[in-house]
C-alpha cells in the first residue's frame, strides 16, 4: 500500500500501464464488454439487486488497485480491470434506470456530460488524451474514470437504441456496428485524428458488445437467442482469459517501451507480470 501511495504522490512517468492497440486489443476490448454485459445482467437477476451491485463495486476497486499496484502494462492485471469495469460500468448505468426509473435518454445524456467532464479535466491538465500517455498515476486515474464513463454511456446508449428507440437487441447490434464503421474509416481513409478516432471507437464498441451479449443471452419472447446470462458469460470469460494468455505468453500487445524485454520473456517462458524478473533484464 505504501508503495502505491509514493508513486501516486511523486507521479513520476514510469513504463505504459496500457496495451498497444491493435486488432487484439478491439477483440478484448469487445468481448469485455459483452461479459460485462450478460454478467451484470446474470448476478443482478440471480442476487438480490443491492447486494450485486455492491459486490460489483468492490470487485471493481480490488481489480483496480491492482492494476495501480503495477508499475508497468500488465496483460491479466489491465484485463481483469477492464472487465470489473464492464460489470461495474454496465451496473451503474442500470441503476439509473431500473432502481430509480431515470429514462434512458437522460442517462445516456447524463453519461455523455459526465464522459465530457472527465476528459475535459484530463486535458486541461495534462495537455493530452492519448493513451499511449499513460505514464504516470495521474494520467492513468483519469484514465480509468474516462474507462468507467465510456462504459456507463455505452450500455446507456444500447438499452436507448434497443428498448426506447424500438430497435431490438439485433436491431443496435447493425446500428452500432454502422456508427463504428465512422472511426475506422475516417482514420484509416481519410485522416481522422488518432485520438478522437480512438475514443470514438471504444465508446462505441461498448453498446456493440452489450447488444450482442443481450441478444444471444435474452428470451425470444424480447427478440434473444434465449442462451441465458449464465451460459454466455461464462463463454465470454473463457474466451477473454485464452486471449489474454496468448497476449501474456506472446507479448502481442506489449507497449514499444517494454516491447523488447517482453518478447526476451516470451522467449524464456516468464510473463510481463513476472515483476522481478523484469528488474533484472537489461535495459
Amino acid at each position: 500500500m505504501s508503495a502505491l501511495a509514493d508513486r501516486f504522490a511523486s507521479n513520476r512517468e514510469h513504463f505504459s500501464k496500457v496495451p498497444e492497440v491493435t486488432a487484439f486489443f478491439w477483440i478484448v476490448k469487445a468481448l469485455t464488454t459483452a461479459m460485462g454485459e450478460s454478467t451484470s445482467d446474470f448476478l443482478v437477476h440471480t442476487l438480490v439487486p443491492e447486494i450485486a451491485v455492491v459486490l460489483g463495486g468492490i470487485a471493481f476497486c480490488v481489480a483496480l488497485y491492482m492494476q495501480l499496484s503495477k508499475d508497468r502494462y500488465v496483460p491479466w492485471a489491465y484485463w481483469l480491470a477492464v472487465a470489473m469495469v464492464g460489470v461495474f460500468g454496465t451496473m451503474a448505468a442500470d441503476v439509473l434506470h431500473v432502481g430509480l426509473g431515470v429514462p434512458y435518454i437522460v442517462s445516456t445524456v447524463f453519461y455523455a456530460i459526465v464522459l465530457a467532464v472527465v476528459f475535459r479535466a484530463w486535458y486541461v491538465t495534462e495537455g493530452t488524451l492519448s493513451i499511449h500517455s499513460i505514464t504516470t498515476p495521474r494520467r492513468e486515474l483519469f484514465y480509468w474514470a474516462a474507462v468507467l464513463a465510456t462504459f456507463a454511456l455505452g450500455t446507456a446508449a444500447g438499452d436507448l437504441t434497443a428498448v426506447t428507440f424500438g430497435l431490438g437487441y439485433f436491431g443496435s447490434i447493425i446500428l452500432f456496428l454502422a456508427i463504428i464503421a465512422i472511426p475506422a474509416l475516417g482514420y484509416f481513409r481519410f485522416g481522422m485524428n488518432s485520438i478522437l478516432a480512438f475514443w470514438f471507437a471504444y465508446v462505441v464498441t461498448r453498446p456493440v458488445g452489450a447488444s450482442v451479449a443481450d441478444w444471444l443471452a435474452v428470451s425470444s419472447a424480447r427478440g434473444g437467442l434465449a442462451l441465458g446470462t449464465g451460459p454466455v458469460s461464462l463463454v465470454l470469460a473463457a474466451a477473454i482469459a485464452g486471449f489474454v494468455y496468448y497476449l501474456a505468453k506472446t507479448g502481442k500487445d506489449t507497449p514499444p517501451d517494454q516491447d523488447r524485454r517482453s518478447h526476451e520473456f516470451a522467449d524464456r517462458g516468464v510473463y510481463m507480470d513476472d515483476d522481478t524478473q523484469a528488474e533484472r533484464s537489461p535495459a
